[in-house]
């Protein structure tokens, strides 16, 4: 491999990095003890020329790959000299719960996430929603709307491929207004499933949400980040597996959840859209 390869190689691996951390390049620079603008000329491609060996060693530790890899003289992406954990608890609640999802998401950007939610999808949710719950559960309003956001903006990102798995009738208990939604006005509810409508219509098929027959299937709330880590939400925490065979497992579980899907993806925004037409037009 000559110089230029090599240096092309690495500008690429540089620029995946920056993606996947989710930081700008100023605050990616000061991570790794750079200035932005050499970042800046690092990106361009203007010089054959590598970083110092202290700036690649630093990069490589910060975010935990391999330096033959981040060189281009590996596939492997492997993980610096840190042997991760595999198995770790974190808490799920507040900002701090709110921070760690945006890591993981930005981590996994460009590959595909998998994610069983414990209700409505969180980006789905109406403020209305998202107020009433926050109620329930006694969490900040203003935090679950900055979730909200988030989700909605990251799945705009052209890179983002998110499938979703729900039982069909958690859907079809909202719509009646049975169980914990009994003190959510029929007005909001059908808002919420015609705000569903047209968010699912807008984000496919980069976000794919399918309904699957709940008594055929079982699932307890999760979410995978591609193929390097998965979190089950346990209620306030996530046990986080960071090992490639609960992965794989977990993954093929989803997979089995989609087997049993009584409405596929494409078909998810015409049936909200239908039960919201099936409710009552009362006042507000």
């Amino acid at each position: 491999m000559d110089k230029r390869d090599l240096s092309d190689l690495f500008r690429e691996r540089l620029k995946t990095i920056l993606v996947r951390s989710g930081q700008n390049q100023s605050s990616f620079a000061a991570g790794v003890g750079i200035d932005r603008s050499a970042l800046s000329q690092l990106l361009s491609g203007a010089s054959t020329r590598l970083p110092r060996a202290e700036t690649l060693l630093s990069i490589a530790e910060s975010h935990r790959v391999s330096l033959d890899w981040l060189l281009g003289l590996s596939q492997d992406e492997g993980l610096s000299a840190e042997i991760r954990r595999t198995m770790e608890l974190e808490e799920g609640s507040g900002v701090a719960g709110s921070t760690l999802l945006a890591q993981w998401h930005a981590e996994a950007a460009g590959t595909k996430i998998r994610y069983v939610p414990a209700g409505i999808p969180d980006l789905l949710r109406t403020g209305e929603v998202i107020e009433y719950e926050a109620g329930i559960t006694n969490r900040d309003r203003e935090t679950e709307l900055d979730e909200t956001r988030f989700r909605i903006d990251y799945n705009r990102r052209p890179e983002t491929d998110m499938e979703v798995c729900l039982p069909v009738h958690t859907l079809e208990i909202f719509a009646r207004g049975n169980g914990v939604w009994s003190g959510l006005p029929e007005a909001a509810r059908r808002r919420q499933l015609e705000h569903m409508a047209r968010l699912l219509d807008d984000l496919y098929p980069s976000f794919r949400l399918y309904l699957y027959d709940g008594r055929a299937r079982y699932s307890i709330p999760y979410t995978i980040f591609g193929q390097i880590r998965a979190a089950i939400y346990v209620g306030e925490m996530y046990l986080v597996l960071n090992a490639t065979e609960p992965v794989r497992t977990l993954t093929r579980h989803f997979d089995n959840l989609i087997r049993a899907a009584v409405v596929n993806a494409h078909e998810a925004a015409a049936h909200a859209r239908m039960l919201a037409d099936t409710m009552p037009h009362t006042a507000d």
